[in-house]
């Protein structure tokens, strides 16, 4: 045993350890692939093969536990949190306007401030998806398509073309 393998023996330990504070199986491979060097060192194999033995190994265990971690952590079939309410639909219930963005919807039995990129009013009653949560608000788009710029507003009560 020479001075490698006690590299390859500490690099094993500090990738393994390592492992236990992340999560996503990115450094396991490269702790199990340091210990097989320290092993193959241990066999007294050249300095070249235990590269070999290291860089090998963790490549073929790296790309087979990323699809293992894959299949294993995936996304939560039901969202919870502020995260339920991305995609789904609410009523405005006081107009987004243009200038300031801000107005009020409906969704569910929630009442929310609400922001929209459009560059239009947003008027109430109309049915708008939400895109994303930030803080207090959403952040929504109007399902219903886009007037033209010169197309006058709808007030509440009219009728809209």
């Amino acid at each position: 045993m020479d001075v490698w393998f006690w590299v390859w023996a500490a690099l094993a330990a500090v990738l393994i350890v390592g492992e236990m504070f992340t999560a996503g199986f990115f450094l396991l491979p490269f702790g199990i692939g340091a210990a097989a060097a320290a092993a193959a060192n241990y066999l007294d194999l050249a300095l070249g093969w235990q590269w070999a033995v290291f860089l090998g190994l963790s490549a073929v265990l790296l790309l087979g536990l990323r699809r293992f971690a894959d299949r294993v952590t995936h996304e939560p079939p039901e969202k919870v949190g502020v995260d339920r309410l991305v995609g789904k639909q609410a009523v405005v219930i006081e107009a987004i306007e243009p200038a300031d963005g801000a107005g009020r919807v409906r969704l569910e039995r929630e009442e929310w401030r609400a922001d929209s990129p459009a560059e239009y009013v947003i008027p109430v009653g109309s049915r708008v998806i939400v895109r994303r949560v930030e803080g207090t608000h959403v952040v929504v788009d109007p399902v219903e398509p886009a007037r033209s710029p010169g197309q006058p507003v709808a007030e509440e009560g009219e009728e809209r073309p």
